[in-house]
């Protein structure tokens, strides 16, 4: 297996940012986009963060991503809007949509705003916890630039990985947090198994044949993952339908799914015009002030008492692995693989930025 180093969280915001700079990014913009992204390393979700700088650069160097776009409100209602991103990187218009949002929901006590003309936005649970922390319910999710995702029956990928995240406060408690792709995992999981050179489970993903496969190189070359459960026997329709219902609220929804397939009514994954959705509630518009928030201590209190099959792996909720990982890691360093610091050697090296990560 490849080798790991541990780099401080520090040097990679400063790596993100030497970066960024030279592709001309507002410094607002800059630090939006990597405040999402190192925090998303922190918590341990190494495919969405610093790990999607090389993607980040090729799509640059294609001309699908516009790093001085001009963010607009296109449509607006009081509980709904509608931002075009000018096919911005997605962590600043995904920002801005979740803080409108959470703004509407205070007056309306529900709202939603989606986002179209974007592209990749990082992590969906970062947005979700971000409402989470205003004090609101709230939910994050996106369609996916490349199909990804073989629907049930299916030999072909058709849908994005198409992520869903829910978070809700709580008293005492972090915030209930809930993120997850539609497929049995995330594609950037793919793509850290290649770089450690490590065989990834069976039921992950096909290879160009259909068949499953454990090589990383293989499944990472194909793109055709399974939904979230697997085959049909396994409840995999279940996956294939909440990933759909991601594609509606994202990409139809938005308008960006428009122009969305050719004349055989194969998709066309032109790797432009993202969409994503958030949604966010206020909960003190529902409940008396401070009592959702006292109940959401009492269940995941009551979750985690559940007595454990195995006694060193105690009953957690969702979040927990995030907050204990993210502890560590502020600590210890962010493990990032040796392939991945040399492809972060050569991003900079191609836009004339320091290279911090040695």
């Amino acid at each position: 297996m490849a080798g790991v180093k541990r780099i401080p969280a520090d040097v990679i915001r400063r790596q993100l940012e030497a970066v960024f700079r030279t592709w001309g990014m507002a410094e607002d913009r800059i630090a939006t986009t990597v405040e999402v992204m190192v925090a998303t390393d922190l918590s341990g979700v190494d495919s969405h963060g610093l790990g999607m700088l090389p993607s980040y650069a090729d799509r640059r160097r294609r001309g699908i991503m516009n790093m001085q776009p001009d963010l607009k409100i296109v449509r607006e209602k009081p509980a709904v809007a509608l931002i075009d991103a000018d096919r911005s990187i997605g962590h600043p218009p995904s920002v801005m949509a979740m803080k409108l949002a959470v703004e509407k929901a205070r007056a309306c006590g529900v709202a939603a705003v989606g986002v179209r003309n974007s592209n990749h936005f990082g992590a969906a649970g970062y947005y979700s916890r971000m409402a989470a922390e205003m004090g609101m319910v709230g939910m994050a999710m996106t369609n996916a630039p490349g199909a990804a995702m073989v629907p049930t029956f299916g030999r072909e990928a058709m849908l994005g990985t198409n992520p869903i995240a829910f978070a809700a406060p709580a008293t005492k408690n972090p915030p209930f947090s809930l993120d997850m792709a539609t497929t049995t995992v995330a594609f950037g999981k793919l793509t850290i198994s290649k770089r450690l050179g490590k065989a990834i489970p069976e039921g992950w993903a096909l290879d160009e044949d259909g068949q499953s496969t454990t090589n990383a190189d293989i499944a990472h070359a194909a793109r055709r993952q399974l939904p979230l459960g697997g085959d049909r026997e396994r409840g995999g329709h279940k996956g294939y339908g909440l990933g759909t219902m991601v594609e509606i609220l994202c990409a139809v929804l938005t308008g960006a799914w428009a122009d969305g397939v050719d004349d055989e009514g194969r998709p066309k994954h032109t790797d432009y015009d993202v969409g994503h959705f958030f949604f966010a509630i206020d909960p003190s518009l529902v409940r008396a002030d401070g009592e959702f928030e006292d109940d959401m201590d009492r269940m995941m209190d009551m979750l985690r008492a559940t007595p454990p099959a195995d006694p060193s792996k105690p009953v957690m909720v969702a979040g927990d692995p995030e907050v204990k990982e993210t502890a560590e890691r502020t600590r210890l360093g962010i493990p990032v693989a040796d392939m991945l610091i040399e492809e972060t050697r050569v991003v900079a090296e191609e836009c004339g930025a320091e290279f911090l990560l040695v």
